[in-house]
């Protein structure tokens, strides 16, 4: 299907950030230039970082307008992380300096929006708008974590983003937990209870 067609102000929106035990959940919302085509636009997963980086620089040059939104890891906590979300989705979305005709979601749901909307199963890898936003979503959370690292030595965020591998549930053992972690995940949940069974 050639979901450009449908509008011709079409927003693409995807996040990334719902796996891992610290930092926030990041989502972006992209309208892309018809006339001003980016070229080797996919699923941000499927992409090499340096790839990345590069798409990441064209879509934020070419698209006719780009918002990134995020939920910090107390609102994760609060609402639940699809709730959080959907309001990082909600937020960058809000953040276009364009209002888009029609708003395509990657997934099965999507947020409360002023515009018309429509989810996308596996839209990262359909719709080219959605590529644009999975891109720059995951770049601009990915240099987050390497901030998150130099503040949080130890727990190798820069190098597994969050994500609960083993050096990272190690670390949360022998460190304890940090403000970024989300403490409503049972990993973090089980280091806090670890901790206060040995104070």
């Amino acid at each position: 299907m050639d979901y450009q067609s449908l509008a011709a102000c079409l927003a693409g929106v995807d996040e990334v950030g719902r796996g891992p035990l610290a930092g926030p959940v990041v989502a972006a919302a992209v309208i892309l230039d018809p006339r001003r085509p980016v070229e080797g636009l996919r699923d941000s997963k499927k992409l090499t970082a340096r790839r990345r980086e590069i798409l990441d620089e064209q879509i934020r040059e070419q698209a006719l307008a780009w918002a990134l939104g995020r939920a910090e890891v107390h609102e994760i906590d609060r609402i639940n992380i699809l709730q959080a979300s959907l309001l990082a989705m909600q937020r960058a979305v809000a953040g276009l300096a364009l209002a888009p005709e029609l708003v395509l979601v990657d997934g099965n749901r999507c947020p409360d929006l002023n515009y018309p909307s429509q989810a996308v199963v596996r839209g990262d890898s359909l719709v080219p708008a959605i590529s644009a936003a999975s891109i720059i979503a995951k770049v601009s959370r990915d240099r987050e974590m390497v901030e998150l690292d130099r503040r949080y030595p130890g727990y190798g965020l820069a190098k597994h983003k969050g994500y609960p591998s083993k050096a990272h549930l190690e670390a949360l053992q022998v460190l304890g937990v940090t403000p970024v972690h989300r403490r409503s995940y049972a990993p973090v949940r089980r280091a806090l209870d670890a901790a206060a069974g040995n104070a």
